[in-house]
């Protein structure tokens, strides 16, 4: 599926995130946007696995090719690494609100693969990486806006 194997010296940073879904609804919608990203090298998605909690708080979780909508997700799915753990998906699950669902992605940032092999070739190392929360981006686009 990839066009390089994953090695220790060429991968670029790997996040995992998990995709709530209100409801065990899970649709597949998903699938055309990761794919977008996956066909123009900006991200390698290397696992996928579904959770959901039902109503009466019975947890479950499937690998995608286990699911109805794997076909969706077949072209973007790299099969060579297995990030997630068994224990991993189950606290996930038992995370969750009764009635709801997630998608778990882990990707390889292949867009900041380069940057960080020169950072290690320079003996240098990450010390921070943080998020932005949405909301304080909205915040300060809304101030830009007024100002």
């Amino acid at each position: 599926m990839s066009p390089s194997r994953l090695t220790g010296d060429t991968i670029g940073p790997v996040d995992v995130a998990v995709l709530l879904f209100e409801g065990n609804n899970f649709n597949g919608e998903v699938a055309p946007a990761l794919a977008d990203l996956h066909s123009a090298g900006t991200v390698r998605v290397i696992d996928l696995a579904f959770v959901r909690k039902d109503a009466d708080g019975t947890t479950a979780f499937l690998e995608v090719e286990d699911t109805d909508i794997a076909e969706a997700y077949a072209r973007i799915h790299d099969d060579e690494l297995d990030l997630l753990s068994d224990s991993d998906l189950k606290q996930i699950a038992e995370d969750l609100d009764p009635g709801s669902s997630a998608l778990v992605v882990v990707f390889e940032n292949t867009w900041a693969a380069r940057l960080a092999r020169a950072i290690r070739e320079s003996h240098g190392q990450l010390l921070s990486l943080e998020r932005i929360p949405r909301d304080s981006v909205l915040t300060a686009l809304a101030a830009l806006e007024e100002g």
